[in-house]
């Protein structure tokens, strides 16, 4: 294939063929996760990293079991939550002694517990994220610094959007607003100087390079301008993280630059956030399960290991068929690219009208007249994380049988997010 087209994600009749025969006696809506597949992108991720240890984003994942599966795998190194009470649970579950949560909280009961030593005592260490001193305000308000505390690690978030026009406007996502070199600086220099937290490093996320696919369908000329785009961001930031972490050693009492931790990228930017020498680890969640919006990179071609599967309940007429639920939208701007993606039989697509519903999905295409009623229909969704949030189990199949069938984190009785 060109570079400009790589080679398209097709339905795999013989994968499907074994996962069918795996849940051929169970009812749907259901969802299912392919080990084989799983494990084979679990390996690729190891070797997109180059070395660099991953630390597993569980947002993406949210299944306990497969937490446990990937941090047995040489490569993978602690987690990046979602929440701090998340963070907490990970911990007493004995999943993970080693977490970073990925976004600042304010969830005052959860701090508390962290500054009462809920990881300490489990003997692990759960480092929060902070941006600003009104969130070491909140630490403080929360017991950090107090007689007998817990030591609290603080990382701290470093704003990976490319500036253009003069640092006018920002390509990437709205987080962090410390830029700057001496903007992450100044914020070192208040943790150290505060009681009861230790700086273990910091973050910075390239959402613009690790979430957004070089080669989107359709739409050539797009890809040309958002590849050059990324270039010129994965020399910026390269450039400006390794400034950010060279200023924060330099704070007085800050870890030295060698003992900083220093997390980057995500499934889409693996191998350039490894390739930097400042950058210590990195993060990759949705690579593993490979939902629809990794299939648009022209540098890895992930295995599709997460599937929902939907049963046929009605037959409205000639070339359509409407499957029982199916409506797991993926977060995000709107739009049809955030829908799940008819995956087998080939041949169906939503229909325009109505996409993907809670109640019901229609399905167009010459597929629909050879499904009769009690059919199943395989999807796939665009982010992994959003529909593993909304059921309560998964069914974990391994060749063509189910080994496991797997709580989420809501079968386990918990909602984080």
């Amino acid at each position: 294939m060109s570079p400009d087209h790589p080679a398209p994600v097709v339905p795999d009749p013989r994968q499907h063929a074994r996962l069918e025969r795996a849940v051929a006696g169970l009812d749907g809506p259901l969802a299912v996760v392919d080990l084989d597949a799983f494990d084979a992108n679990a390996a690729d991720l190891v070797r997109r990293a180059g070395g660099t240890p991953i630390r597993v984003a569980s947002k993406s994942v949210r299944v306990p079991s497969l937490l446990r599966r990937v941090l047995a795998r040489p490569g993978y190194q602690g987690i990046l939550a979602l929440t701090l009470p998340e963070a907490l649970h990970l911990v007493a579950s004995g999943i993970s002694d080693d977490v970073v949560v990925a976004y600042p909280s304010v969830d005052r009961t959860a701090l508390s517990a962290l500054c009462a030593g809920a990881a300490r005592d489990h003997g692990a260490r759960v480092a929060v994220m902070v941006d600003d001193v009104a969130q070491l305000d909140v630490l403080a308000a929360c017991g950090a610094g107090a007689p007998g505390a817990a030591t609290v690690p603080v990382v701290l978030e470093l704003d990976a959007s490319l500036p253009i026009a003069g640092g006018r406007m920002r390509i990437g996502v709205r987080r962090s607003p410390l830029h700057t070199p001496g903007q992450i600086a100044a914020l070192a220099a208040e943790v150290v100087r505060r009681p009861g937290l230790e700086l273990l490093g910091l973050m910075g996320y390239e959402a613009q390079i690790a979430g957004l696919g070089d080669v989107p369908p359709g739409r050539r000329a797009r890809g040309v301008g958002l590849r050059a785009l990324q270039r010129r961001s994965r020399a910026e930031i390269a450039l400006r993280r390794a400034a950010a972490v060279d200023a924060v050693a330099r704070v007085p009492g800050a870890p030295a630059r060698d003992a900083l931790l220093v997390n980057a990228g995500g499934t889409g930017s693996l191998e350039s956030s490894a390739a930097e020498p400042a950058v210590t680890e990195v993060a990759a969640g949705s690579g593993l399960l490979a939902s629809t919006l990794f299939d648009a990179y022209r540098a890895f071609s992930p295995v599709p290991a997460l599937f929902v599967v939907v049963p046929v309940v009605r037959r409205p007429g000639p070339g359509v068929v409407t499957a029982q639920g199916g409506g797991w939208v993926a977060s995000g701007p709107a739009g049809p690219d955030r829908l799940p993606t008819p995956w087998f039989p080939p041949g169906l697509r939503l229909d325009g009208r109505e996409g993907a519903g809670e109640a019901q999905t229609p399905l167009l295409g010459v597929a629909a007249d050879g499904l009769a009623v009690g059919d199943r229909v395989w999807l796939r969704p665009t982010k992994a994380g959003e529909p593993l949030e909304r059921i309560d189990r998964v069914h974990l199949v391994a060749g063509d049988e189910v080994v496991e069938v797997a709580p989420t984190y809501r079968g386990q009785g918990f909602a984080f997010g």
